[in-house]
């Protein structure tokens, strides 16, 4: 849980030595409980007063917590953004930095407002400048309550989280100008309705009619800016509780599916967790949960979708969440089920290597504590990727049924002994099988920490996060990471 210094030296986050940044003053008595659009905001709150345009801005509370919520207003020449609506942005979005709390933006609009000519791009510019300069500082959370045209669809883009409601719709290029450039007629739903974002293009983590809840509800799981801990919650579910149903989740036969949100149910406090982008690259689940009270990521391969294999959306996926974990000191649990990566040269020629790299790099940076179960399957490049010891996990865990092999019976028998009989090739499956798919030979070497009882996992899970709750690394100072895109 640490970030670089931008005077080049190593330094601990979350530490004595950081510098206090202001905070605001405790709200008024039962103000946490008025819907934001509600709040009354005292005038030395609002953030670039004086600045008129479809854009207002202030320093207000969403569930609970402190905030700069900006709003655009559809209303107003139907939201298009001019020059001093980007202004008012910029100037809400380094409010945010300098007081160290997220910054949430509501936005419908058609546009730069054409009337305001470069100026308004000038200051669209700048909104986008100020947003990415908040980046990994304070959490930002966009919320698409109408059509988002142009350039204000891309400060979507420049979020952490996207909240998008069914009226919602989002493209850089609109329908008239696809069809000019490529003869295609395409409808705005289908081109950049909220179910495709949610499904195809991966931008929507959340899809909600009521974005004001969403944003509070992901808000929950966050702290206020990168130098803080995530808040931990009253712990209503006793962590010595077993997870004896975990025993019989995963079917006898090999090749069979289950649901990993049926293991989530079982681990998480209550039962409860907060999926993000559940439409999109399925074969991975991504989401915040708690454990004994602490907000955790988890990421999770999917044997339900694609036999939980990994493909350039999955990677990506995945890669992206722990980036956003990593920046907000949120501990990664990662629940790994899977075959591998998935074949197929049209995935190969669209860049596999390059995303499937990310996944390995966003977790070989990633210095808040990370904990690795693997329930069953294991092997190859996508047992690395998925956060294995090699990688720098600090605790890897897994069920006595697990198989972590290079690769399955079937493909190494293939290789190690060609031309076989079907007769003899079934029995040196077999004792592969016996051999080398369990999880002894990788505890033997170090490789899994301790192999558990199903009925003990939430038991061991939440022990191991009080052990690593004060965990910090030294990072050499340096301008960013330049890995692969």
């Amino acid at each position: 849980m640490v970030a670089p210094a931008r005077g080049g030296g190593p330094r601990p986050t979350t530490s004595k030595n950081l510098p206090r940044r202001p905070r605001l003053e405790p709200p008024e008595a039962g103000l946490h409980s008025v819907p934001v659009t509600a709040i009354r905001v005292e005038e030395d709150h609002d953030v670039g007063k004086g600045i008129v345009g479809a854009v207002t801005s202030v320093v207000g509370r969403i569930g609970g917590r402190n905030a700069v919520i900006a709003r655009s207003l559809g209303t107003m020449r139907r939201g298009a953004i001019t020059h001093a609506d980007g202004v008012r942005l910029a100037e809400a979005a380094d409010q945010a930095r300098a007081l160290g709390i997220p910054f949430v933006f509501f936005v419908a609009s058609s546009g730069a407002d054409v009337l305001d000519g470069v100026a308004a791009l000038h200051g669209w510019g700048r909104a986008a400048a100020a947003i990415s300069r908040c980046s990994g500082q304070v959490p930002v959370i966009a919320a698409a309550t109408g059509p988002v045209v142009s350039g204000p669809a891309l400060l979507l883009g420049l979020s952490d989280l996207v909240v998008m409601s069914s009226e919602a719709v989002a493209f850089v290029s609109g329908p008239q100008m696809v069809a000019e450039f490529t003869g295609i007629r395409v409808g705005i739903g289908e081109l950049g309705g909220t179910a495709v974002h949610a499904t195809a293009s991966g931008l929507c983590a959340v899809e909600s009619d009521d974005v004001d809840g969403a944003v509070a509800e992901l808000l929950e799981y966050l702290p206020s800016n990168t130098d803080e801990v995530p808040p931990l919650a009253p712990v209503s579910d006793s962590v010595l509780r077993p997870t004896a149903e975990l025993r019989t989740v995963i079917p006898d036969r090999k090749a069979a599916t289950y649901d990993m949100r049926d293991v989530l149910r079982e681990l998480c406090d209550g039962g409860e967790f907060r999926e993000l982008w559940p439409r999109w690259a399925g074969q991975i689940v991504t989401a915040f949960a708690r454990l004994g009270g602490m907000p955790v990521g988890v990421v999770a391969n999917q044997p339900r979708i694609l036999a939980g294999t990994l493909d350039i959306a999955a990677s990506q996926k995945g890669a992206r969440f722990v980036r956003l974990c990593d920046a907000f000191n949120l501990p990664i649990v990662s629940l790994v089920d899977t075959p591998g990566f998935l074949p197929g040269k049209d995935l190969e020629w669209r860049g596999m290597i390059r995303h499937g790299a990310e996944l390995a790099f966003a977790y070989a940076q990633a210095t808040v504590p990370r904990l690795c179960l693997i329930l069953r399957k294991a092997f190859g490049g996508a047992y690395i990727v998925m956060d294995s010891r090699g990688i720098g996990n600090d605790v890897c865990l897994a069920w006595p049924d697990a198989e972590v092999a290079v690769m399955g019976a079937s493909g190494a028998v293939q290789i190690l002994h060609r031309g076989l009989e079907p007769g003899e090739r079934s029995d040196r499956e077999l004792a592969y099988e016996e051999a080398y798919l369990n999880p002894w030979q990788a505890a033997e070497r170090g490789l899994v920490d301790e192999v558990i009882d199903p009925a003990d996992t939430r038991i061991v899970l939440c022990a191991v996060l009080r052990q690593l709750c004060t965990k910090r690394e030294l990072v050499v100072g340096r301008k960013h990471d330049a890995g692969p895109q």
